[in-house]
């Protein structure tokens, strides 16, 4: 028999044990989702994992191979995603292996009072997402009439070619204070409509068809999920008026509030 480890896609809370009749099949190579008891309210989702394809030596050797990467993180988040439902879904990261059951249920057992902290913080909870990017040529007509006038060449006069180069500095510098102070208010109001937010550093984001201005995660109760995207996508309307592209995207597992 093939020597298998306990792969675990997540810990689901949940009023009663949770169907797996539309679950996708997970992993490629893993054989079938089942359910680990952790007890009358908390389950494991987990599916065994031939370590002849997700032992340590295998993985390591295909981490360079991004395509399968991406492939195994869409199928673990796809698992992940499907118990959206429940009361709370907490998502373990990729690649999340124990050399067996009993191994994966102690690991819960020394984690629990963690745990039961994060489960506190996102039962009934969902995340929503936002990203802004700026349209350069529309966000900023005036900015954008300086950069498309033709300058003048050195030749024409040194003042000249000087001047021409700081309106253009300045320009950029209007264009990213007022970038700054439109994403700031946006931020605030979603925040005040989520019960948590949270952003990252737009510069570690690059991102294709603009500077990338905002990326954030909201964490709402499902109560008021309809009433959050109804208000984000009335943002995203108002905001394209003035060249700046916003997406919205969720409901999503909690995946940027498990770690606190």
């Amino acid at each position: 028999m093939t020597p298998t480890a306990t792969y675990v896609y997540c810990l689901v809370a949940a009023a009663r044990r949770p169907a797996l009749g539309r679950v996708p099949r997970g992993l490629a190579g893993t054989r079938g989702i089942r359910l680990l008891d952790v007890d009358r309210r908390l389950w494991l989702v987990v599916a065994d994992a031939p370590l002849s394809r997700y032992g340590a030596d295998a993985i390591n050797a295909r981490l360079s191979d991004l395509d399968w990467v991406a492939k195994t993180a869409v199928d673990h988040e796809a698992v992940v995603e499907a118990f959206i439902g429940a009361t709370a879904v907490l998502p373990m990261k990729l690649f999340t292996l124990f050399s067996s059951d009993a191994r994966a249920l102690e690991y819960v057992a020394r984690e629990r009072r963690r745990i039961d902290a994060v489960l506190k913080r996102v039962s009934h909870r969902v995340e929503w997402g936002a990203r802004v990017v700026l349209d350069r040529g529309r966000g900023a007509p005036q900015a954008a009439d300086t950069r498309k006038s033709a300058p003048p060449t050195r030749a024409a006069g040194g003042a000249a070619y000087l001047a021409h180069k700081k309106a253009q500095r300045d320009a950029t510098a209007v264009l990213a204070a007022r970038a700054q102070r439109v994403v700031a208010g946006l931020y605030g109001r979603l925040s005040a409509r989520a019960d948590r937010a949270r952003k990252r550093p737009a510069s570690e984001l690059p991102v294709q068809g603009g500077p990338l201005l905002l990326d954030a995660a909201f964490l709402v109760p499902r109560t008021r999920a309809s009433a959050f995207r109804a208000a984000a996508i009335r943002e995203s309307r108002a905001l394209a008026r003035d060249g700046y592209r916003m997406t919205v995207t969720g409901p999503w597992p909690p995946y940027s509030f498990i770690q606190e």
